[in-house]
């Protein structure tokens, strides 16, 4: 039986006591060493730019928080879906904000008595902010792809296409929820009570306000 020479057996020994060593860090086996295959997260990011900066004259009086469950499919029209077709359910967390437009009083919205004991204000009926949806509580909850999807997958970039579809739909359907509660009837009356505490600290004895 012929031995291996020592200059060839060298490299392999030393490729096993590495690999033994590289294992038994992985697994913690060796206090105070390094793993060295333990990643570590790196934020490149850019740094934030202010683009623009709005003046706001609203008063949000009302938040609606909301839940929905997405289940949206994309069917191929001859061919079954486990070969090809997406199916997502997508759980969406947003809120709409309700507010009163205050920058449309009119120049005769606000009436002031002459000895400053009673004022009148008219406000604008309030409208419902753009739906916002909170990320921190929205998730993909499960995703079903076709046979050519999955290959597909392999030479496209547009991964995150699905989600950002399910996304955009959980938004609008929050959106349209919020129309059919009462939160704009809700922002008025918590404005109406807003305007009536700050002119009644104001030293005024009666405060109306109304809605038009």
């Amino acid at each position: 039986m012929r031995r291996v020479p020592w200059y060839l057996s060298l490299p392999i020994t030393l490729a096993v006591i590495a690999a033994v060593f590289l294992g038994a860090a992985k697994l913690g086996w060796l206090p105070g060493v390094v793993d060295p295959f333990e990643e570590r997260t790196v934020d490149r990011s850019q740094p934030v730019v202010l683009k623009s900066v709005q003046n706001m004259s609203r008063y949000t009086a009302a938040t609606g928080n909301f839940q929905v469950v997405v289940d949206l499919a994309q069917e191929a029209k001859f061919l079954p879906s486990a070969l090809l077709g997406t199916r997502s359910l997508y759980v969406g967390a947003g809120s709409v904000g309700a507010y009163v437009d205050l920058s449309r009083l009119g120049p005769d919205a606000v009436k002031v008595s002459e000895d400053r004991r009673t004022a009148s204000i008219v406000i604008p009926h309030a409208q419902l902010a753009d739906a916002a949806l909170d990320v921190k509580r929205s998730y993909l909850f499960s995703q079903e792809r076709g046979l050519f999807d999955r290959i597909g997958d392999f030479f496209s970039s547009d991964s995150g296409e699905d989600q950002h579809k399910v996304e955009l739909l959980a938004v609008d359907k929050i959106q349209q929820a919020a129309k059919d509660t009462e939160l704009t009837t809700t922002a008025e009356n918590n404005t109406k009570a807003m305007l009536t505490g700050l002119l009644g600290s104001l030293g005024f004895t009666s405060v109306t306000v109304t809605v038009a």
